[in-house]
């Protein structure tokens, strides 16, 4: 499992400062069912605005 997940959406609130992620667990979904021929056609659906 990576050590280091790092992620430049500082809305979100789970960034961290040097822009690592500090969520528990990383869910990434395919816009093309389940495979992805490329990072475009993925989303990490662990975002959640920071309020």
């Amino acid at each position: 499992m990576a050590r280091d997940v790092l992620c430049e959406v500082n809305n979100c609130k789970f960034w961290a400062n040097e822009n690592k992620c500090s969520a528990e667990a990383i869910y990434v979904v395919s816009h093309k069912g389940k495979q992805a021929s490329d990072s475009k056609e993925t989303d990490c659906q662990t975002f959640v605005p920071e309020l």
